[in-house]
């Protein structure tokens, strides 16, 4: 793989021929895709948890005229939670999911798929690859939040989906929304023509204080549990480095124009040691080794009330360059003087854009956006950071993507038993660092 190439799709042909049997659809000939020219498009949400029903708001925050006609989720509660924010404020009008169209289950996404235009996914990133690949099958647009996988089978099913997927002209758009971001889009223009020089070096950072959990009921089983707390399980989740950090490493891999080639780094558990902390670190910092020998910092932590910072800086041959969601862009000289200093009074808000950008396109009959690769490449970095701090090691792309191991259960049933499991004093193991294998 030439981890220097912006876009390397075409080195997932072969696996993308292999996944989808080689079919070759026809756009004209896609079951249920939208057609330019019609006025309504109808969209299915599956995944009805907090960031589902944002983007689902987001999606009628868009100029066209969107109907949502299905759900989707493993729980009723959080269907009917979803269905009541969005149908309260947007109206029955638009919002027009009738109870038979309410999909509850692991398999629901199938059935709710088969009513839209487009498809919202928002499930726990563990199912993303499932659900990806179903959306492709019956030809929908899609948009899917990040990561959009959490093991590295799971990237190579999504990246073969994508070629599916631009082959058969389908749009895609995925939640790096830094990617549809005024400031990251205006300064790394400038950074790519040469505003600072070439990168050298640079820290990517996602510190913050955590997340909730969600006490354990004793009518649950494991995989209710397990589900209900999905942050806290890497099958799920893939841990914060890829569930929340990979947004900053996606700045750091669009900065270099590719990929890191190896990975090195610590991590641990240092405040997440109670019984409802499932197996995720709390603490990593990962050096990435690109192409050309440049090294990226990152680090990303969960430490209630310790000081907290989300933003990408880095340095240049000439200069230097920051930035933050808060429209934030800089670039100076190395003499301190300023190059470039973002307005961003008026930015629209990027969760906002990404929604304008896909919908737009689909009206207008076009084939614009093709996130799933780059995102996948993107989440198989954090995903080789993972592997490191896990390992205590020095892990190579190609080991990491290469990988064999297989994080999800046999089976998705509620009596079914996820792969990692408590103890008797309800500890879950693991990774420790020089002992855990990750490839």
């Amino acid at each position: 793989m030439d981890l220097k190439n912006k876009n390397p799709r075409r080195d997932f042909l072969k696996t993308s021929a292999l996944v989808t049997g080689g079919m070759m659809l026809s756009p004209f000939s896609i079951p249920g895709a939208y057609a330019s020219g019609s006025d309504e498009i109808k969209i299915a949400l599956i995944g009805c948890g907090g960031r589902g029903t944002g983007a689902a708001f987001q999606a009628f925050g868009t100029d066209q005229n969107i109907k949502l006609v299905a759900m989707a989720d493993a729980f009723r509660d959080r269907l009917d939670d979803s269905y009541k924010a969005l149908s309260s404020k947007i109206g029955t009008d638009k919002v027009v999911v009738t109870e038979d169209k309410k999909f509850v289950g692991f398999d629901a996404y199938k059935d709710a798929i088969a009513e839209a235009d487009v498809v919202l996914l928002a499930t726990p990133p563990g199912f993303r690859p499932i659900h990806f690949e179903e959306a492709i099958r019956q030809g929908k647009h899609v948009f899917m939040e990040k990561p959009v996988a959490t093991d590295a089978n799971g990237i190579r099913r999504v990246i073969a989906a994508a070629e599916q997927a631009k082959a058969n002209r389908l749009n895609v758009v995925v939640g790096l929304q830094r990617r549809y971001q005024d400031n990251y889009i205006e300064t790394i223009k400038r950074i790519e023509d040469g505003a600072i020089g070439d990168i050298v070096g640079g820290h990517v950072y996602w510190n913050g204080g955590g997340v909730w959990t969600r006490a354990r009921t004793p009518e649950q089983t494991e995989m209710e549990y397990q589900m209900r707390n999905w942050y806290y399980f890497n099958w799920l989740c893939g841990d914060h480095i890829t569930e929340q950090h990979v947004h900053n490493i996606d700045i750091a891999n669009w900065i270099k124009g590719g990929y890191p080639v190896k990975a090195e780094g610590t991590g641990g558990r240092m405040v997440r040691t109670g019984l409802d902390t499932g197996e995720i670190f709390d603490h990593h910092t990962v050096r990435f080794t690109y192409a050309d020998g440049t090294v990226i910092d990152s680090e990303c932590r969960h430490f209630p009330g310790a000081f907290n910072k989300v933003d990408e800086s880095f340095t240049g041959t000439k200069g230097r360059a920051y930035m933050n969601a808060g429209n934030v862009g800089k670039l100076t000289a190395l003499d301190g003087s300023s190059l470039y200093d973002h307005d961003g009074k008026g930015n629209i808000n990027p969760y906002q854009q990404e929604h304008n950008k896909l919908f737009a396109a689909i009206v207008k009959g076009e084939y614009l956006y093709e996130d799933a690769t780059r995102s996948a490449m993107s989440t198989m970095t954090s995903i080789l950071g993972r592997n490191a701090t896990y390992s205590g090691k020095e892990i190579s792309w190609d080991e990491a993507f290469n990988s064999k191991i297989d994080l999800m259960p046999e089976k998705f049933t509620w009596d079914a038993m996820p792969k990692v499991l408590p103890d008797d004093n309800g500890i879950y193991p693991h990774a420790i660092p020089g002992q855990t294998k990750v490839v």
